[in-house]
């Protein structure tokens, strides 16, 4: 008993995902399969990327 909230929330995200589709951008996404690196959308700002570590002092 009490999984009846959960079970209907689950439920409902899951539609959510299935049925109200999100922009998907195929192109980026055949690129990322096979490889490629798309230099245009690199992330410099994350100080944990590789090469940005900043060490603590």
């Amino acid at each position: 008993m009490g999984r009846g909230r959960a079970k209907a929330k689950q439920t409902k995200v899951a539609r959510d995902l299935k049925y109200n589709g999100q922009e998907m951008d195929l192109e980026r996404l055949a690129k990322e399969l096979h490889g490629e690196v798309d230099t245009d959308n690199q992330n410099d700002d994350d100080p944990f990327a590789e090469g940005n570590y900043i060490r603590r002092a």
